[in-house]
């Protein structure tokens, strides 16, 4: 049994034999049969920038969650593991959002199939990396059609499937191309190819050399061989060519065109712009501020839309009724600044908002034993209670200056009634 079938399991594609499949039309009488019109994996920019984002998003924290009235509850069942540390048999947690981002990035519409048992239990999550797929409408359901580069087919459906989409418009169910980025890489490329003809051209005819008599036209050979391997030689270091009156020669200017290296600085920031990167996330030499600005702009979105696209598909009405839910976060804080994880921690702390083992993890630190403890400042009190603690504190005030009282006036009233006697 291959991968395809193990995965793809043959009891499952249940209408590839049935006739009475239709293609689904969409609101805009699109006939829904999808071909990548460019593939931008194969420019090396586009390939950087999507590397970029896949290596962010893969390192984003999938979990069950069940929201409760009063609470959140991480559930540690086997959703959570299938999302943290092993979808299924043949990658990891981190491998499974990599592939599903780079090929949303590169098609713009990402389809992870659910594998599920005869009991309905989640078992398997696989990304589908196909080269063709067809929306089909069979008995009033919506099913896709997938075609792989080897020819298999599987139609399953689309509640089977997760779906992630990029430049939702076009089409009422799917991202539409990477179309507008066809011209940027075929520039991109006829730039870097000049480099490599420029190269190229430096090895052709860079003179000519004239004979002023009438020589055979072997002899002609002759002579110019010998002059290329007397003074044309790069181990030649005199630079000078010594010709008598029965030859001329006459160099020629053969300067390649090239894009510049401004242009060529445009045409990369062009391509990373239409991803939302500069070249300080690609480069990994970014600040605070600026890895702030691409979670926000780029990784934060596709977070949301995962959450909310796995919880849907991942569990039933009833279950997203009681809180069910799968949610994809990051620990934004691993990525700021000591300056600002101190000043965080100094600020939050007291309030009682951290465990002691929470401010080791901001730190990259091991936990402790005990550290689950949450510590909290006595400067700070409850709102609700703020009038009961200052009823204590002018109780507290006024035993206390009853106390003072007493040690200034020992004997107190006795004393008092004593000396009016």
């Amino acid at each position: 049994m291959g991968i395809f079938d193990k995965i793809f399991k043959t009891d499952k594609k249940v209408i590839d034999d049935y006739v009475a499949q239709t293609q689904f039309k969409l609101m805009n009488d699109f006939i829904p049969i999808f071909n990548e019109v460019v593939d931008p994996y194969d420019s090396a920019s586009a390939r950087k920038a999507i590397h970029t984002i896949a290596t962010h998003v893969a390192k984003l924290n999938g979990r069950h969650i069940r929201q409760t009235e009063t609470d959140k509850i991480e559930e540690n069942d086997h959703i959570t593991k299938l999302l943290g540390t092993r979808p299924n048999s043949f990658m990891s947690a981190y491998d499974l959002l990599y592939k599903v981002t780079t090929n949303l990035y590169l098609k713009n519409n990402a389809f992870i199939y659910i594998d599920r048992n005869d009991n309905g239990k989640v078992i398997g999550l696989h990304p589908v990396n196909n080269n063709q797929f067809e929306m089909l409408e069979y008995r009033g359901e919506l099913y896709i059609k997938f075609q792989f580069p080897n020819g298999n087919k599987f139609t399953a459906h689309y509640d089977d499937f997760i779906h992630l989409r990029r430049y939702f418009n076009d089409h009422d169910l799917l991202g539409s191309s990477n179309k507008p980025i066809e011209n940027k890489i075929k520039v991109i490329q006829t730039s870097d190819d000049s480099v490599v003809n420029a190269v190229k051209q430096s090895t052709f005819l860079r003179g000519i050399l004239k004979y002023n008599t009438m020589l055979k036209e072997e002899d002609t050979k002759r002579h110019r061989d010998r002059f290329i391997q007397e003074y044309m030689d790069i181990n030649d270091q005199s630079g000078v060519a010594a010709l008598d009156a029965k030859a001329d020669y006459k160099e020629l200017n053969n300067e390649p065109k090239m894009t510049n290296e401004n242009q060529m600085k445009f045409f990369e920031e062009d391509m990373l712009s239409y991803f939302n990167l500069n070249k300080s996330i690609v480069n990994s030499d970014y600040t605070e501020d600026q890895w702030n600005a691409f979670y926000e702009s780029v990784l934060e979105p596709i977070a949301i839309q995962m959450s909310q696209e796995f919880t849907h598909k991942l569990f039933t009405e009833n279950e997203r009724n009681y809180g069910n839910m799968v949610v994809f976060d990051s620990n934004r804080i691993q990525y700021a600044s000591v300056r600002t994880k101190i000043a965080l921690v100094q600020y939050i702390s007291p309030l009682g908002a951290l465990k002691v083992n929470e401010v080791r993890e901001i730190f990259n630190m091991p936990p402790i034993e005990g550290g689950d403890k949450v510590l909290q400042s006595l400067n700070y009190v409850d709102a609700e209670k703020a009038g009961q603690y200052q009823q204590i504190d002018q109780d507290a005030k006024d035993g206390i200056n009853d106390i003072n009282e007493d040690i200034d006036n020992p004997g107190g009233d006795i004393n008092g009634q004593q000396n009016k006697s």
